[in-house]
């Protein structure tokens, strides 16, 4: 087991947690890793590698599949949090966005974006105040802000889901698979938004990803899962410059640029399962 990345200022620490569906299906086995406070951290690895999973593990939305947290756990600024409600999280400033782009088709990009805000009681000034925020790092839904979010683009709900996060002043937002199904150059701009919300705003992100080049392109720390475990952990430049990463991951070896066909057809060499 690799554990978290110590540090004096760490947010929010999963420790040694395992994940069982249906009483029967372990999914997460041993899962270790830590954000830091105000960092964006990448959770890397291919479809079934457990991402998803490990995020709705610490936003409490695993009941809802019968799924739960059998070992381990998960706290937030030092508090024990697992059992909590994902609404209690919320209110502690963690929410997650979910795959998929999850929006309500049926009503406008901004009333999308002010369901974020049910939570807060800080008044409609600073609701406002923050809307406007929301509107001055995606200023697409600042034109399409009366249009049914159901007829916007993929990239454009992708926007609204993160919006309507943002809305509910959070201090950590869990991102799972932004890059979805997004043309390059929108992935580009979501990712570029992300990192401005990072520095500009203080938002800490914990961010599944199965493009794990980009990710380490704008995450600070970077996990590696395969098979519900974490087999490689890491500052994210580091991991960039790792031959197991550049080959299995990124398509790169010392002869060239592999397909990832190729890469996949034989035994695997990974160091760490040596």
């Amino acid at each position: 087991m690799l554990d978290a990345e110590p540090t004096e200022n760490t947010l929010l620490e999963v420790n040694n947690i395992e994940v069982i569906y249906n009483h029967v299906i372990l999914v997460l086995k041993g899962v270790s890793l830590s954000v830091k406070e105000g960092g964006i951290t990448a959770l890397l690895g291919g479809n079934g590698a457990g991402k998803t999973t490990t995020l709705k593990a610490i936003s409490n939305l695993l009941q809802s599949e019968r799924g739960e947290v059998t070992k381990g756990s998960i706290t937030y600024r030092g508090e024990t949090v697992q059992h909590l409600l994902p609404a209690a999280l919320v209110k502690r400033g963690v929410i997650q966005v979910m795959e998929g782009r999850h929006c309500f088709e049926h009503l406008t990009v901004e009333e999308n974006l002010l369901t974020g805000a049910y939570t807060r009681r800080d008044g409609a000034g600073a609701v406002n105040a923050d809307l406007e925020m929301v509107y001055s790092y995606f200023p697409r839904l600042a034109e399409r802000r009366r249009s049914q979010a159901g007829y916007t683009s993929g990239g454009e709900q992708q926007m609204c889901a993160i919006g309507r996060a943002l809305m509910s002043k959070p201090e950590t937002i869990l991102l799972d698979e932004p890059s979805m199904g997004l043309a390059p150059q929108l992935v580009e701009e979501i990712f570029g938004i992300v990192k401005s919300l990072n520095e500009n705003e203080g938002v800490s992100f914990l961010l599944a990803e199965q493009n794990t080049n980009v990710a380490l392109r704008f995450a600070h720390y970077g996990y590696i899962l395969e098979s519900g475990r974490v087999v490689m952990d890491g500052p994210a430049a580091d991991l960039k410059e790792n031959p197991d990463v550049k080959e299995f991951y990124l398509g790169m070896s010392e002869e060239g640029r592999k397909s990832f066909r190729d890469v996949r057809s034989y035994r695997r060499r990974k160091r760490w399962l040596s």
